[in-house]
């Protein structure tokens, strides 16, 4: 009480505003994460009573609380998912709305975080960049922001955040004016095909999936050229600003290729070559296994089946789009969209699940093991132990989250396992794409559902951060002893 009472009395002659920027400053020091969850939420609220207000339905009515909740949440954490006809229920005004929100729930948690930390200070000290290199590797709250990533270190944080700025706004229009010509083709007005090529980009680089156009992509179902730039966008957004930071980098450099690749961090050489394999292994599954669906992707020739699959195996990722209606997946193919939802996007990206670095460190872990190999090793670098255990940590913790909210939504609406269950990873890593179980959810269920997306939008290592008080430093070490596993 006494260090409390002299910090009061040293800042009591302060103004009101410096008293609360500098309160803001320590509170963002002492605990980096609980500041940054609180961003979240409080962009949460403000945005849920944005969307309370008659002005931002199309009818001038107000919307339901659960619904304005549930939406705000959504687009805050760049799901996708949606209680409402997205189309016809929002005015102009709530589309407007919800895309900004969109684009703040893109910048990510920690790096927001940090951005609302530059405000209140007017530079960006060792806090935001504290906060800032958390976003990029979580284990930077706990480190002091040191890392072996470049894109991570303390020095290059400024850097950073001028990326994630940059690099949205430059794919963002870019995508919209290669959108901008096809859409004028459909005879839409140029002003209104400016405003929807946008808002397709936007929703593509944020991996949302939002679509305000009424007709939705039904003008596009089989165009190469459309939907190529919405998976482009899709993957710049989910790949992580980390490896769009480097390979910017590297670009300006002008190496040439073989100095490029070795000026690459492990985290961006683990990231693009997961991803790679997963948008393959995903497209050749969905090939095979809907091969014969004619209510799918089946029936109109290879080059349409492997396309829509490659479609598929990147949206299924984080994107949200789609071009048939997701129920009408075989049982094989959902099971295998819940395995890429959960995994999700690159860390400090647009996407959520659990990261592909993650399931990529757990691959790692497995082959090391099964050679008998007594550390992890990649690419010619040793992965240190304490990786591992955060890489389990995220994965346990998700699997708990997904599992609890299933459970609770089952005994609430007494759905079908393979609906709920799809729907909530949908929620959790973030993808947008739902078998219809989320449109029929009755008010509890819609705040189960929200509680997942938050729960998974701003990750599981952040929400643990926040809520352990400190770490607490053991002085000893006990006897060792190996417990039978497998």
């Amino acid at each position: 009480m006494g260090v409390i009472q002299r910090r009061e009395e040293r800042f009591a002659h302060l103004p009101v505003g410096v008293r609360l920027r500098d309160g803001l400053s320590y509170f963002a020091s002492a605990t980096p994460a609980r500041f940054a969850v609180l961003i979240f939420v409080g962009l949460i609220v403000v945005f849920t009573v944005l969307l309370l207000l008659p002005g931002m339905t199309a009818d001038g009515e107000t919307t339901d609380f659960a619904d304005a909740l549930f939406t705000a949440t959504s687009a805050i954490c760049v799901t996708g998912l949606s209680t409402v006809n997205m189309a016809t229920h929002w005015s102009e005004l709530g589309h407007v709305i919800i895309v900004i929100a969109t684009q703040l729930g893109a910048v990510g948690v920690l790096t927001l975080a940090s951005l609302m930390g530059l405000v209140v200070s007017r530079r960006l000290g060792l806090r935001q960049r504290l906060l800032a290199a958390g976003d990029v590797n979580p284990m930077a709250l706990n480190k002091g922001g040191s890392s072996d990533s470049p894109a991570s270190r303390l020095g290059e944080v400024g850097g950073l955040l001028a990326t994630v700025a940059l690099s949205a706004l430059v794919i963002e229009v870019g995508v919209a004016l290669l959108l901008l010509p096809r859409i004028l083709l459909e005879g839409v007005p140029i002003l209104d095909a400016l405003i929807e090529a946008f808002y397709f980009s936007a929703m593509a680089f944020t991996n949302t999936g939002f679509v305000f156009s009424e007709s939705g992509l039904t003008p596009y179902l089989d165009d190469v050229w459309f939907l190529g730039l919405l998976m482009i966008g899709v993957v710049l957004g989910s790949i992580g600003f980390p490896v769009i930071y480097a390979l910017s980098r590297n670009l300006k450099l002008r190496k040439i290729k073989s100095n490029r690749q070795a000026r690459w961090s492990l985290h961006v050489k683990l990231t693009v070559v997961t991803t790679v394999i997963l948008l393959v292994l995903g497209a050749a599954a969905f090939s095979i296994l809907e091969a014969d669906n004619g209510s799918t992707i089946g029936g109109r020739g290879p080059f349409h089946l492997g396309f829509q699959a490659l479609f598929m195996s990147v949206m299924t990722r984080s994107g949200g789009f789609s071009t048939f209606d997701i129920g009408d997946l075989n049982n094989a193919s959902l099971l295998v969209t819940d395995m890429l939802m959960f995994i999700g996007g690159g860390s400090a990206s647009t996407a959520g699940g659990i990261k592909v670095t993650t399931i990529a460190i757990l691959f790692i872990a497995a082959f090391a093991e099964a050679r008998g190999n007594a550390s992890m090793e990649a690419f010619e670098r040793k992965i240190p132990g304490d990786v591992l255990r955060l890489a389990v940590s995220v994965v346990l913790w998700g699997a708990t989250t997904v599992a609890l909210s299933s459970i609770i939504l089952l005994q609430l609406t007494g759905d079908s396992l393979d609906r709920v269950l799809f729907d909530v990873i949908s929620a959790f890593g973030t993808a947008g794409l739902s078998t219809g179980f989320t449109a029929s959810l009755e008010d509890p269920g819609k705040y189960v559902l929200t509680a997942t997306m938050f729960m998974g939008r701003i990750g599981t290592v952040t929400l643990a951060a926040a809520l352990a008080a400190s770490q607490r430093r053991q002085l000893f070490t006990r006897a060792e002893e190996r417990p039978i596993v497998g």
